[in-house]
């Protein structure tokens, strides 16, 4: 594991990664999260010992990826908290672990989204999986501690080398513009609780799409398709068409035409609830 000066870089990442964690948590639950870290030395059986590891890449730098790994007692309650706030309070146990999961990839997607902002780069989250850090990693190590009223749940987060030399890239007029508007690119201390760099998402481009409806077919049907087939979709042709930003429903509407192209007039925002339940 590095020293603590090889890990001075990461406290900024860290910090970054701690504020969306919060935020996302926020608002999937409607509870006030804090999130504080530590860079920590952590012993190797620990990173081991039946937790469950998330990995995601990145395409900053080749061989980049953040590690994100809680025990049962963590990653359990996080996914039934996120589920009972949907409406859901008899949850099956793969649908919590899923649900955890999408909780650590959307806050990885917004650490990431800053990191972008402030470097310049045009930065994408890769294909992620279910993978432990190997026990050779220099990575840097964090240990995450969320907070709710009474609860307290630890985490551990490591951060490659390869990603957290990223940050050196940062261009000094980026880090003089943020420290001038009091929200510091590398703080000096470890301090935990939300970020203040909600702002610089707001340039970052999410996919849109749109979406008529599905189905599904037996593969003998799959491959009968031809040019003319007609395939019905699961929804009626006066049902609202669902609005998908980063393979969540965010709204609802109808297709319209706008100078010869198509277009949605949306007539529904649907409730942080609902958008739970509808995760593509």
């Amino acid at each position: 594991m590095p020293g603590n000066n090889a890990c001075q870089p990461a406290i900024w990442l860290a910090g970054e990664c701690a504020g969306q964690l919060a935020q996302v948590l926020e608002a999937m639950t409607g509870e006030v999260f804090s999130v504080s870290y530590a860079a920590r030395e952590i012993r190797e059986d620990t990173t081991q010992n039946e937790m469950l590891w998330w990995e995601q890449s990145f395409n900053v730098a080749p061989g980049a990826p953040i590690w994100v790994g809680a025990e049962g007692r963590s990653w359990q309650e996080i996914g039934n908290r996120v589920m009972r706030s949907a409406g859901v309070d008899d949850s099956d146990p793969e649908d919590i672990r899923s649900t955890y999961l999408e909780t650590i990839r959307q806050a990885l997607s917004g650490t990431l989204g800053i990191l972008s902002a402030r470097s310049g780069r045009v930065a994408a989250c890769l294909e992620g999986s279910e993978n432990s850090p190997p026990a050779s990693s220099d990575a840097c190590r964090f240990a995450f501690e969320i907070k709710a009223g009474d609860l307290a749940l630890p985490i551990l987060v490591f951060f490659s080398q390869p990603l957290v030399s990223v940050q050196g890239d940062i261009p000094a007029q980026a880090v003089a513009e943020s420290r001038a508007s009091g929200a510091p690119a590398i703080p000096d201390g470890l301090p935990g609780g939300k970020s203040g760099s909600m702002e610089l998402l707001l340039d970052v481009e999410l996919p849109v799409s749109v979406s008529f409806g599905r189905a599904h077919l037996p593969l003998k049907d799959v491959v009968k398709l031809t040019s003319g087939s007609i395939v019905e979709l699961s929804r009626a042709v006066s049902e609202p068409v669902d609005v998908i930003v980063n393979n969540c429903v965010i709204a609802r509407g109808e297709v319209v035409v706008v100078e010869g192209n198509f277009g949605i007039r949306i007539k529904q925002v649907i409730s942080r609830q609902e958008r739970l339940r509808t995760l593509y």
